[in-house]
């Protein structure tokens, strides 16, 4: 089995790649660092799978593309594909620069539409896969103080909804993962405890536990939040 994530060295995207080495999965992962990729692909080495890496900007439509062929060339088929490279930028839709939403809308929902367009047309031909796209609970309800955020992840499930009705013709599966806070680098230095968080493990768990469900079932999306938050 073979398997994609998007900004695969830190907080979800990186338990997600983890669950999946552990299980036999060999990996192609994607980050703007070529320093945390080694370092990653070094981690890895105890799970045996081959790990592809490559360094991408992917808010970049053209290193997005470059990745792809890249990938294409170490992957004649590809089994699951999960979009999670992002970004979380907070202020008033009112007073924000204009970038604030540009910037977020080439990571948050681009990348996801050219990465899913790139690999859905060859699950499409091979007639089975499984697309993820990390989207967030502000998908359906505005995050305070990150408008420009909320509608980047409004429109991303917006997207797996089109991508989930275009490929269920074909056997190809889509779905969407909403989590709420999650324990990742963007909540370094709070004092609120770690256990009143998701931890990327459980929406790692979550993923695998669905890819694992039996073939003539599709989780459209499913909600992850802390007990008390």
């Amino acid at each position: 089995m073979k398997a994609i994530i998007t900004g695969a060295t830190k907080g979800i995207g990186k338990a997600i790649a983890i669950k999946l080495a552990e299980n036999g999965y060999d990996l192609a992962v994607c980050s703007r660092s070529t320093t945390e990729l080694e370092r990653f692909a070094e981690e890895l080495k105890y799970t045996g799978v081959k790990v592809f890496t490559y360094q991408a900007d992917c808010s970049l439509k053209d290193e997005v593309y470059a990745f792809c062929n890249a990938v294409k060339k170490e992957m004649s088929e590809v089994d699951v594909l999960v979009n999670n490279a992002g970004m979380f930028l907070q202020g008033s839709i009112l007073d924000e620069a204009d970038d604030q939403l540009e910037k977020q809308l080439n990571l948050n929902l681009n990348s996801a539409y050219y990465l899913s367009k790139f690999f859905g047309k060859m699950m499409r031909t091979r007639q089975s896969g499984h697309i993820f796209n990390i989207c967030s609970v502000a998908s359906k309800q505005n995050a305070e103080n990150a408008g420009s955020y909320s509608v980047t992840k409004a429109a991303l499930l917006s997207l797996n909804s089109v991508f989930r009705d275009e490929l269920s013709k074909y056997n190809v599966k889509v779905t969407a993962v909403l989590p709420g806070s999650t324990l990742t680098s963007s909540w370094e230095g709070t004092e609120i405890p770690a256990d009143r968080f998701v931890q990327p493990e459980d929406i790692a768990n979550t993923i695998y536990t669905i890819l694992n469900l039996s073939s003539g079932v599709n989780v459209d999306e499913i909600t992850i939040k802390p007990i008390q938050f």
